[in-house]
């Protein structure tokens, strides 16, 4: 998809259970997109796979879950622990989507990581990005 990229070890995250539907898949590089607030999960086995990531708490500041304690032991974590919404783009830009009922979880430090399913969760899998209030505010998208 890219081209050959030179990935620092610190941006290589296994996935020990894979991404749902993508179970085979155990090792992903973390490639920002230069001036975005978003960034690639790029399997390092399959140049074809990648998913576009973005921090939810960049359009939802009041983003919250509660990680359960099998996850909490699955990555390793103790306190450090990035989050992360996959993005779905549409066509028409104001109609992307993040997930926010399954956001991918990263501990940097052991640098494991894991697609968490929220149970029980206000939250939706197609979140619009930009709301139709900051679309009203900034004149559209």
């Amino acid at each position: 998809m890219w081209g050959a990229l030179e990935v620092k070890d610190a941006d290589i995250y296994q996935f020990p259970k894979g991404l749902p539907g993508f179970e085979e898949e155990t090792q992903f590089a973390l490639v920002p997109w230069e001036d975005t607030p978003f960034v690639y999960l790029q399997s390092t086995r399959e140049p074809g796979l990648a998913f576009l990531l973005v921090s939810p708490f960049t359009f939802v500041p009041d983003y919250s879950f509660e990680l359960g304690e099998v996850d909490k032991e699955e990555l390793e974590i103790v306190e450090k622990v990035s989050v992360y919404s996959m993005v779905t783009i549409h066509s028409q830009a104001n109609k992307s989507t993040m997930n926010l009922l399954a956001p991918v979880v990263l501990n940097p430090e052991q640098r494991l990581g894991k697609q968490v399913v929220l149970h029980q969760s206000p939250y939706e899998t197609r979140h619009l990005i930009w709301s139709e209030d900051a679309q009203s505010v900034k004149g559209g998208v």
